[in-house]
């Protein structure tokens, strides 16, 4: 992908690559330029993430009068989505 500047700045902007599709980033405003070719490859790379990785679920215990509170579990935030990975 070819060099240019920041159309809202004007700082030069920097290749990066998000898993096979390049972008143009601008280190100083944060926008981003990319061709409609990796706009597509991102949305596929998207709709595979969330085929192989979305949320899991887990069976509803059966209630009993033996039962204790869970314990508290500590959540760590992960990724909504492939952009959220790759750009997060």
């Amino acid at each position: 992908m070819a060099a240019m500047n920041c159309p809202q700045c004007e700082s030069e902007m920097v290749v990066r690559d998000h898993g096979g599709a390049s972008t143009l980033q601008c280190p100083r405003c944060q926008g981003l330029f990319l061709r409609g070719s990796d706009r597509g490859l991102l949305a596929e790379l998207e709709n595979e993430w969330h085929l192989s990785s979305g949320p899991t679920t887990q069976p509803i215990p059966r209630i009993s009068a033996d039962m204790s509170a869970p314990a508290p579990t500590t959540h760590q935030l992960e990724a909504r989505s492939f952009l959220d990975e790759l750009f997060g």
